[in-house]
Formats: structure tokens, sequence, C-alpha cells
């Protein structure tokens, strides 16, 4: 019984995920076999999927995700070291959230995806400036919610600690870091979905290969069905990535009920 009734929840979850993207590519599929949509922009919905078949048994288009991944990969673990390390200090010392207050304030409003040409002066057009926007991109989000979740731990349980004579490291592992969970994998969260948007928008700009390329090549040699595959590439890796995120968070912030 219990089975059956998880199988059904999850069987209702995914048929309300689905529908709304299901009815728009029926309409889709009606306005462009009907000429109502231009074919020239909107490839039909078989000669899309053809295409992108074609690619997938090619190992084009795993070479171009293969790429993707690897920039994001790079761009993101060292993105997520800096951002929670820098954070966690801004977080703890108030000495330092103090001086870097002005900093932060300045620089973080700046997108990484405006900075890509400077990048490119300045590191070159190899792989090394794509993975700076990526960084950068990732960077701020996971910094910010760091901060803010180390800023934000109850007195309390700090008031606890002191008077069960708890060190200072247990304190901080003990006590701040889980409090503070949530919100870096909030940070976290948002810092994937960054990297994913600058590793798109650096292979756009300066790249041979990506999904970025898939969409900048598509658009300059008028082939819409390669642009499509890009552009609907990324935003199912994006949704797969933002799911597999938020499962990790479940798992290692068991005790918060709102992570389950």
């Amino acid at each position: 019984m219990n089975t059956d009734f998880g199988l059904n929840k999850h069987l209702k979850s995914f048929l309300y995920a689905i529908w709304i993207p299901a009815i728009l590519v029926i309409l889709w599929t009606i306005g462009s076999n009907t000429r109502v949509l231009n074919n020239s922009i909107f490839p039909t919905p078989q000669k899309l999927f053809g295409a992108w078949y074609e690619m997938i048994i090619s190992g084009k288009y795993l070479t171009h995700v293969i790429s993707s991944f690897s920039r994001v990969i790079k761009g993101f673990f060292v993105g997520s070291i800096l951002g929670i390390t820098l954070g966690t200090i801004i977080g703890l010392f108030s000495s330092a959230k103090k001086s870097t207050v002005a900093l932060i304030g300045m620089l973080r409003p700046i997108p990484a995806i405006a900075l890509i040409p400077l990048f490119i002066l300045s590191l070159g057009i190899g792989e090394t400036s794509k993975v700076a926007v990526i960084v950068l991109g990732s960077f701020w989000p996971i910094l910010i919610n760091t901060i803010a979740g180390l800023s934000t731990t109850d007195s309390k349980l700090l008031e606890v600690g002191t008077i069960f004579d708890k060190s200072k490291r247990q304190v901080l592992f003990n006590i701040i870091f889980p409090s503070a969970a949530p919100y870096i994998f909030t940070g976290l969260r948002l810092g994937v979905s960054s990297s994913w948007t600058c590793v798109v928008a650096a292979e756009m700009i300066a790249a041979s290969s990506g999904i970025g390329y898939l969409i900048s090549y598509g658009r300059e040699m008028a082939q819409p069905a390669t642009l499509f595959i890009g552009v609907f590439s990324m935003g199912l890796y994006g949704l797969l990535i933002e799911l597999l995120v938020i499962n990790l968070q479940k798992k290692a912030i068991y005790w918060i009920p709102n992570s389950k």
C-alpha cells in the first residue's frame, strides 16, 4: 500500500511537471506544420529531433556536452572553494566584513558576462578565460549566502556552546556551520545555475565547441534546428543540475524539515 501510494504521488508530480511543456510542443507542432510559425525560424519538432538524433549518432553532440560540462565543473569547483572560504572569513570576523562591505557592494552588481571581453584580453581566447567567467559567476551567490548564513546563527545556540565549555573549533563545526548549511546550499544552487549560464554565454562569444557554440553556430549559419538544439540542451541540463543539487541538499542537511 505504501509503495503504491508513493508511486502515485511521484506519477502525479511528474504529470504536473510535464503537462504545460507537452501542450507547448503540441501547439508548436501544429503551428509549424500549418505554416503559422515561420519554419525558417521555428523548425518543426520532427526536423529538430531528427537533427538532434543525427548529431548524437555522429558523436558531435556528446563532444559539445562534455566540453561545456568540463568547463562548468572546473569553474564551479574553484568558485565554490573561494566563495565558501572567503564567506566564512567575512561572516565570522566583523573586521573583515566591515573592510569588504564597500568592495563587495561595488563589484557584485557587475555581471560576469560583461567581463568576458576583459578576460579574453587578459587571459587569451583559450579555456582559461572561459573557466574564469564561470568562477566569477558562481563565486558571488556562494559568497553572499555563506556570509548571510554565518552572520545569522542563533545567538542562543552560541550561548549553549559557551555554557558547555565547547572549544571554538567545536562551536564552528557543530553549531555555526550546521546552522548556516541551508544558506550555503542555497548559494551553491544559485552558483551552479549561474555557472551554466556563464559557460553558454562564454562559448557563444569565443569557443569551437560546447552548447553555447551550437547556439552561435546555428545563428551564424542560419540553421535554426542547431540553434534550438543548443537552447533546449541548455534548459534540459540546467534542470538536471538543479535537481541533482536539490537531492544532495536533502541528503546533506537532513535535519532541516524544509529540505525534505
